[in-house]
């Protein structure tokens, strides 16, 4: 039975370990990829015990990240990749070349081909799509400026790896693989550029002709129909098929062609539900993903070549990270949006495997060079994170902006979270006289509370202690949580509590379980929105306004 269903024993294994790794990992206070990670090894067929289908937990792993980014297209404009362009393509290509020469160095002073330095150094010049974009949504920098830019980066470096997945067979010849032959001319490359260049323009020039006007017609005529599993269908159907045209008829990636539809799709008013019912299906398969690339991970080369391993790591991690924010910060970009940005790119994935597996075929690359790349990319999406915690306390440390008389302030209320909810929040604050200061980590709503004098502000995550201290939380009357991801929310709750044991903390939730989760942290009172919605709708039919003033 266990032979006849690889495929749920996958999506089950894969899923059950990932969960017990990744309790245990943030039981440990570590990312909780990193039990993940941990548990794709486990089920990998380089340790004992329970070995995983490699291959069909890639095809899982894959869904996810097209969902992923079907998901950041939704959020994602033509208008903000444009805006970007400009940083965004001079970037990706100067850090690819860089980390590519520095990959061919390495080669080089190892004794291997030129070609499989060129191959190897190229597939360490690529990020992760899932790991970078996720470390955008957990701070809320998709819609900033900081992520408008890696999105539109890894875009291009995207792009970049299309071209390149498409040309290495065509150029195999030239560059000494196994596969060398007629198709080894100039003539048959310019012809094979030409051709990728051209299905590619066309695929994006279809997408912004076509598809920008058909995707949100159809998603509005479902949504018509009444029928939330119709709507969903339609959804995934779209992001989907689109993707998986892409990929055939024009030779586009399958995350390239998602984000294009994801994209035309955030041209519909229905745009946020349509993100809101890909969501559970992308956070499940991004697991898979995470723990697909355990399994391919071998660790007899972390004994083997220990020192190689390492000056891999140091290219992906330091040589990047140093290019990135040299371009950065030549653009004239502050230095907290050239750390961002080195720090997002400090890491491989997707791409690289795929390039590995690719080079291996062909010739162009040893399996144990593919070993040290693996190796390689699991050290970095393990440290990644950990970079990013160091930047967010450097970021509350240096770069937190309050008002001169900030500490100073007492007897105020803070509103964590400017979004939807928190500006009526702070209007109704304001309405009554109640002194106010807000805490917001997003640079487009941060942009907002600059142009109102009126309004006192904090920069920074509120989770972060440093950043309650800015707020003088110590002397503040109570503290309203108003971001909408409990999770986020509980976080601060935590903080704040450990602060001001005796602090009012009135906080927000979309469930019961929310409430319990929220309650269980330490606020005071946790407003649950559809309840409070039953409860005004009930007093209104209980005490009709008489309209007519009889």
């Amino acid at each position: 039975m266990h032979d006849a269903t690889p495929l749920i024993a996958t999506i089950v294994g894969g899923l059950v370990l990932a969960f017990i790794f990744g309790a245990i990992a943030h039981r440990l206070r570590l990312p909780v990829l990193a039990g993940y990670l941990v548990a794709g090894v486990v089920a990998g067929p380089f340790t004992p015990g329970y070995v995983a289908d490699a291959h069909l937990a890639q095809e899982l792993a894959d869904l996810g990240v097209i969902l992923l980014m079907f998901g950041v297209g939704l959020h994602f404009s033509l208008k903000d990749l444009l805006s970007v362009k400009a940083i965004s393509i001079p970037g990706a290509a100067v850090q690819m070349a860089v980390a590519t020469g520095l990959g061919m160095a390495l080669g080089a002073f190892l004794g291997w081909p030129l070609a499989q330095g060129f191959v190897f150094g190229l597939a360490l010049s690529v990020a992760s799509t899932v790991v970078l974009l996720r470390a955008m949504e957990e701070r809320r920098l998709l819609d900033s400026d900081r992520g408008r830019i890696a999105v539109g980066w890894l875009i291009v470096e995207d792009l970049a790896m299309v071209l390149a997945l498409v040309l290495l067979p065509a150029i195999g010849g030239f560059l000494g693989g196994e596969q060398a032959g007629a198709s080894a001319s100039i003539g048959a490359l310019l012809e094979t550029v030409a051709w990728t260049i051209g299905k590619v323009t066309l695929f994006v020039a279809l997408m912004l002709i076509v598809g920008k006007r058909a995707i949100p017609w159809v998603l509005q005529a479902v949504s018509a129909s009444g029928s939330r599993e119709l709507f969903r269908l339609a959804v995934l159907a779209m992001a989907l098929g689109i993707a998986f045209g892409a990929a055939h008829l024009f030779d586009v990636s399958f995350e390239l062609g998602a984000f294009f539809a994801g994209m035309m799709m955030g041209e519909s008013k229905l745009s946020q539900r349509a993100a809101e019912e890909t969501l559970p299906l992308r956070d499940a398969f991004a697991v898979l993903f995470f723990v697909s690339i355990g399994m391919l991970f071998n660790p007899h080369v972390l004994v083997e070549q220990p020192w190689v391993v390492l000056a891999a790591c140091l290219i992906i991690i330091v040589g990047k990270s140093v290019a990135a924010f040299a371009i950065v910060r030549a653009f004239g970009r502050p230095p907290k949006t050239a750390l961002t940005i080195a720090t997002s790119l400090a890491q491989i994935g997707e791409f690289s495997f795929i390039l590995a597996g690719l080079g291996v075929s062909l010739g162009l690359l040893s399996e144990q060079a593919r070993d040290i790349l693996l190796a390689a990319a699991i050290v970095s999406i393990l440290i990644n994170p950990l970079l990013f915690a160091v930047l967010d306390r450097w970021i509350a440390r240096h770069e937190a902006d309050v008002p001169d008389d900030g500490p100073s302030i007492a007897g105020h209320t803070v509103l964590v979270g400017y979004g939807r909810v928190g500006r009526r929040v702070l209007a109704e604050l304001q309405a009554e006289g109640t002194r106010t200061l807000v805490i917001e980590s997003d640079e487009d709503a941060v942009r907002e509370l600059r142009g109102t004098s009126e309004v006192e502000f904090v920069v920074g995550n509120a989770a972060v202690a440093a950043v309650l201290d800015e707020a003088n939380l110590a002397g503040a009357r109570a503290l309203i949580v108003a971001v909408s991801d409990p999770f986020e929310g509980g976080q601060v709750v935590r903080a704040a509590r450990a602060l001001r044991p005796d602090l009012p903390i009135v906080a927000r939730a979309h469930s019961q379980e929310c409430v319990a989760h929220l309650d269980g942290l330490g606020a005071s009172n946790v407003i649950y929105g559809e309840q409070e919605l039953a409860h005004s709708m009930f007093a209104a039919v209980r005490a009709p306004v008489d309209r007519a003033g009889h």
